[in-house]
């Protein structure tokens, strides 16, 4: 086993073979006798059913679709690509070569069909053409039809050594593996060796004849999920080209990776090596370029493939994982997540662990995976952090089934075989149709989608069966074989096959001397201690991750808290200055930091709850809380401005406020709001107003804290007041150095609320403050943006040099002298200083002893800092999903385009308990620097990121 808990990380290349022998499955001295409630009779079984599924889905190809790459069971005919509708980009796996057939190859054998495979293999070399004038993918040719052929071969020569089947075999399916080699090295054709992500099996890349060859971009995984097959092929054939060209693109990968974070991200130029998509994680789009890396060392022996995975290991270990989330980052700000959502193909992941020897978090992940199974029957295409449904498929995809197989066999534990039983009985209860089996159109209602992907027998029937079958119902030894990302076997003896020491004609075997092999098991003490209740004990506090039976909504703390009915906290009475509030929190394990700036963090730790129950009530809080921010955040809406337009101001003086998502909405008054102010009484307006006289038809001033903003607005509009502003309590805040804020509702309906409210930093509410104090009489203007002061007044100043001159209703830069505030356009970014984005925080989850923070909230860094709270926010790059980001990041993310500007939205809750969006502010451009260029601006700018960057880097 690899990694520290296995106690070995690097090997002697005599014992390598051996090694990778025992470290494929890990079973051998894992405790043979944990036979488990589940007895043998059952187990047979469920392998027998596993036969019948697979013959319904094979025989139904066969009779219904055959020679079609696909079968179509609903309609029961075959996909025929040309034929039926476009489906895009999934329709690049179908080349006219009877695609199911070929991926199926190698599971006939495994699945102990010997005649049925004897007579597919004859139909393949009989039928099957490989210069058909079509476009394919690369990647998806590679890893179905070149695995399939190679694994194929595999299996006939094993048994044809074996001395009764095949013997009529002389490597016809090698021949065809290579033409397909040869016929797809012309998307290699790059200076950066990176493959062309589609190539024209007839004709390569030739134009006009290919129809392809002009793509720029290819998915990570697309140019990195090839050494396997293509060195595979090299070393059966005696052919290197194959290798060669697979070993420099995945040099290149690595030299592309981002240095800082050791991540790579998930579309890349195949000529400059540029990152397209800068998001990095284990899914779509990557996921088989970590699995290719470990597997091309144990295949090929090679310790360079070891070192990177294990550099790549530690950094998603460090930033992507989240136990039991795997959720994705930016690789230049990895602190960073890019999204709230994950999708199915990262569930191969604890399988690829369980191969490295990091057994605890592919259990942890494994079992979130099967509670959101369990939840929704399938594995959603893709499904939000709280394990909501994102995307609604299931195209009967096998990585929770591959993972299962080798989580049962690492660790013999039975739990693991029930999860096998699950996903039968869910195959033949919702996707079994009469000629096959169906994929989920939508997880929700059930229905399905006229397609069986050839994937579905190349995989899933070979995990299933080899997680039921015991050894002896496998022809051979399937220890000694790895398994390629479709699944197909390659033996292990390849990794000492070269061109030299032919044993025949085509293919390079040599004997093996096994009098120098260490036959030690790996460290089994280390990783799995003697007691069958070990990954038990690991899954224990995920069971409840995914919460099928929440609370009803108006399930609250005034039921009473009678008999059987437990008190919860719900988000939206959440007060951060409430003593019982404070008590409930700790009780549920949630902890609450007090910020130095005055707002608060949240962070919850299912082990100091008072008991499992107050740590489900706590887990559901923080989702509530993050639900909650996603429902104030219906709108993105720009900073908007204050003037003072009375004397001796006379609209020269304006102030950056934030905005609110409730009352009268400025920028649809042309006008704006123009009133004298007048400070509430009690000033926190959180209680009825004691002087209205005062307040009457004036604009009030309330200060900060003790309530809901849409409290205080509701009780200044019953004063009679026209208007509202608030101004924070935080001593020295200011809009030149804060985020701005955008205050929201308090989780109710505010259509009541019709009066306008703007948010002023302390600073920029002092300077009202100190002007009431001087004159008296105070007259402001609430605006969507700055307008042109009065005529009259703007003729008895326009003499003045410290007027600041106005180019029209929408200046491009304008600030008051005496630099108290300014609300400033970035030209080069205008949406920067536009609005805040949405912030749909609804898919995030906080599980047990993970650290959230959100709303109002503003969640700080952590005591912790391994593992450190995170921030809810959103960046303007191409990523669209709300990200979110941990607070010990620094600087500004470089966005997907590159751009230095850029806006970042944090959900905040402060001491008042009030929830609010913050915004960074664009860069402030003084008078005095006005007139200098774009270019010198974006020179500073990059200054400091460069400095920022260099903080990661010191970091790091």
């Amino acid at each position: 086993m690899t990694g520290a808990q296995g106690g070995r990380e690097r090997f002697p290349s005599s014992a390598l073979l051996r090694w990778m022998l025992l470290l494929l499955l890990t079973v051998s001295c894992l405790g043979l006798g944990m036979v488990g409630a589940m007895e043998k009779e059952e187990k047979r079984q469920l392998r027998d059913q596993v036969l019948e599924m697979f013959d319904h889905a094979y025989q139904n190809y066969m009779e219904h679709a055959y020679p079609a790459d696909e079968l179509m069971p609903l309609t029961c005919r075959g996909r025929v690509r040309g034929l039926e509708p476009s489906r895009g980009d999934v329709d690049d796996a179908l080349g006219k070569f009877s695609l199911t057939l070929v991926d199926t190859l190698d599971t006939l054998a495994l699945l102990n069909q010997i005649e049925e495979f004897e007579v597919a293999v004859k139909k393949v070399i009989n039928d099957v053409h490989l210069d058909n004038d079509i476009v394919v993918s690369v990647f998806e040719t590679n890893i179905r039809v070149l695995g399939g052929l190679l694994g194929g071969h595999a299996m006939a020569i094993i048994l044809k050594d074996q001395g009764e089947q095949m013997q009529w075999y002389n490597d016809e399916l090698l021949y065809m593996a290579k033409e397909l080699g040869y016929r797809l090295l012309p998307a290699f054709n790059t200076t950066s060796g990176l493959p062309y992500p589609r190539v024209n099996l007839k004709h390569g890349l030739r134009q006009p004849e290919a129809r392809t060859g002009t793509e720029t971009d290819t998915c990570t995984a697309c140019a990195g999920t090839l050494i396997l097959e293509f060195a595979a092929l090299s070393r059966f054939s005696g052919d290197p080209i194959f290798e060669q060209h697979a070993r420099k693109a995945l040099d290149f990968l690595w030299e592309k990776r981002q240095r800082n974070s050791n991540l790579v991200g998930t579309t890349i130029n195949i000529h400059t090596g540029d990152w397209v998509r800068r998001d990095s994680g284990v899914g779509a789009g990557i996921d088989s370029y970590y699995e290719y890396l470990f597997k091309a060392y144990i295949l090929l022996g090679d310790d360079g493939y070891l070192q990177r995975f294990n550099t790549h290991y530690a950094a998603i270990m460090k930033y992507i994982s989240q136990p039991p989330l795997l959720l994705d980052v930016h690789i230049h700000k990895p602190m960073l997540n890019a999204r709230t959502w994950m999708d199915a193909l990262l569930a191969f992941f604890p399988g690829l662990q369980v191969l490295k020897g990091d057994i605890r978090p592919a259990i942890e992940t494994h079992e979130m995976l099967y509670q959101v199974t369990k939840k929704h029957n399938f594995l959603p295409e893709a499904f939000t952090t709280d394990f909501r449904v994102h995307w609604a498929q299931h195209p009967l995809r096998p990585e929770f089934a591959e993972s299962t197989y080798f989580l049962y066999k690492a660790t013999g534990d039975k739990y693991y075989l029930e999860v096998g039983k699950t996903i039968i009985e869910n195959l033949n209860k919702y996707t079994r149709v009469p000629c096959g089996f169906a994929a989920m159109k939508d997880v929700r209602t059930g229905s399905h989608e006229d397609r069986m992907d050839s994937f579905f027998l190349a995989e899933m029937f070979k995990y299933l069966y080899l997680l039921f079958a015991e050894k002896d119902d496998v022809l051979f030894d399937v220890e000694d074989y790895i398994f390629t990302t479709e699944a197909h076997l390659l033996p292990l003896w390849l990794s000492t096959n070269f061109t030299k020491n032919r044993k025949n004609e085509t293919a390079g075997y040599i004997d093996l001397d096994d009098s120098n092999f260490d036959w030690s098991c790996p460290n089994t003490q280390v990783l799995f201690p003697n007691d069958p209740s070990y990954a038990n004990s690991i899954r224990e506090p995920f069971k409840n991750v995914v919460d099928k039976t929440c609370p009803k909504a108006n399930l609250r703390q005034d039921l009473g808290g009678g008999p059987g009915i437990r008190s919860h906290l719900r988000a939206r009475d959440f007060m951060a200055n409430n003593p019982e509030h404070l008590e409930l929190l700790k009780k549920m394990g949630v902890s609450l930091i007090h910020l130095k700036d005055g707002r608060v963090q949240l962070v919850q730790h299912a082990n100091q709850a008072a008991s499992a129950h107050d740590a489900e009530d706590g887990l559901r809080f923080m989702q509530e809380m993050i639900e909650l921010s996603s429902q104030q955040q219906k709108e993105q809406l720009p900073p908007r401005a204050v003037q003072i337009i009375s004397h001796p101001f006379l609209g020269r003086m304006v102030l950056t406020a934030g905005p609110a998502q409730f009352g009268t909405e400025l920028s649809k008054i042309t006008s704006g709001v123009r009133g004298f102010v007048a400070k509430c009484e009690p000033y926190s307006g959180c209680s009825e107003v004691t002087n209205p006289e005062l307040i009457k038809g004036k604009i009030a001033l309330m200060q900060r804290g003790h309530c809901m903003f849409a409290e205080k607005a509701r009780n200044a509009q019953k004063a009679g007041a026209i208007g509202g502003i608030v101004i924070d309590d935080n001593e020295g805040s200011s809009s030149d150095t804060a985020p701005l804020f955008q205050m929201a509702g308090d989780g109710r309906n505010t259509d009541d609320v019709t009066i306008p409210m703007l948010f002023l930093f302390n600073k920029e509410g002092n300077i009202i403050l100190n002007a009431m104090q001087e004159y008296q009489e105070v007259e402001v203007l609430l605006s969507d943006k700055a307008k042109d002061r009065n005529p009259d007044m703007e003729n008895s100043e326009q003499n003045s040099e410290d007027d600041l001159q106005f180019t029209g209703p929408t200046p491009t830069s304008f600030e008051c002298k005496n630099e108290a505030a300014s609300y400033t356009k970035n030209p080069s970014n205008e949406k920067s200083d536009e609005s805040a984005s949405e912030c749909d925080a609804s898919g995030q989850s906080v599980v047990p002893d993970t650290k959230t923070q959100l709303s109002d909230i503003l969640c700080g860094s952590d005591p912790n800092p391994s593992t450190p709270p995170t921030d809810v926010s959103s960046d303007t790059g191409d990523v669209k999903d709300q990200d979110i980001q941990r607070t010990d990041s620094h600087g500004p993310s470089e966005d997907e385009q590159g751009s230095c500007a850029q806006t970042s939205d944090q959900v905040k809750k402060g001491s008042d308990g009030e929830v609010e969006t913050e915004q960074e502010s664009s860069p402030n451009i003084s008078q005095e620097t006005e007139a200098r260029t774009i270019d010198s601006l974006l020179s500073d700018w990059k200054e400091e990121i460069d400095a920022f960057e260099m903080m990661d880097k010191d970091e790091l």
